[in-house]
Order: C-alpha cells, then structure tokens, then sequence
C-alpha cells in the first residue's frame, strides 16, 4: 500500500483534541509506517496522553515518526514520554524518528542532552527515508 492515508486508531478519530492545548494526527505512509504530526503543548496534562497515542501507535507499526514540529512547548514530562517511548520501540523492536522542526524541541532535547539518544531528521519526507 502507498501514499498517505488517515488512520484511526482504538476506535476514535485520527486526531484527537485535548481542549485546545494539544492535537494529534496520525497518516500512514504505507505498511508498517505511520507519522503522528503533535500540535500544541506537551506537558503535565498533555503528557499521558501523548504516551496513550505513543504507544497504541508502536503496537502497529514497523516505523513511528512523531513530527513535533508544531510543538509550542515540550516540559520535562513530555521529554521523559519521549525516552519511554524510545525504549518501547527497542522492546518491540520497531524504529522511532522524531522531526524535532523548532527551536523549542531542539532546545528543550538539547539542553537535556537527550537529542543523541534518537533518530533525527530535519523534515518528515527525510524522517520516511528507507535508507537512513
């Protein structure tokens, strides 16, 4: 299968509202492949939630690309969502790239000396390449 298409998963609609705070969409990007675009803010609150998605979305896939490039703010809960979600991906021995996409999730992945611990890419067409 090829091209983009919504995906819904445990029964809801591909993207989800938690207020206005934060949003996630998800594409598949063909078998095993999927991009969840995060916009907003993730931290205490919003935080599980990403974990929630996160997860359900590793259970599926052979490659997970979290595009946070519409993240506006990425608080320590969020970043420690992030290494779980790191460590879950090697359990089930799936790949996880991030598209960190601004300056407030390089900085935040920077300043915590988290960013080497993950597959980066500058952009989601990059972050689908089979080869990198």
């Amino acid at each position: 299968m090829s091209g983009d298409f919504p995906v819904e998963s445990g029964g809801s609609a591909a993207s989800d509202d938690i207020g206005e705070v934060v949003r996630f969409d998800v594409v598949g990007h063909g078998d095993g492949v999927r991009v969840m675009h995060v916009v907003g803010e993730i931290d205490t609150l919003t935080a599980p939630v990403l974990r929630d998605r996160v997860t359900e979305q590793l259970a599926e896939v052979t490659l997970l690309v979290l595009d946070l490039t519409d993240v506006s703010f990425l608080g320590s809960a969020g970043l420690a969502v992030l290494v779980a979600a790191k460590d879950e991906a090697e359990q089930r021995k799936c790949r996880l790239r991030l598209v960190p996409g601004s300056r407030i999730v390089t900085r935040a992945l920077e300043a915590t000396g988290l960013l080497g611990l993950f597959e980066v890419a500058d952009g989601v067409p990059q972050a689908l390449e089979v080869n990198r």
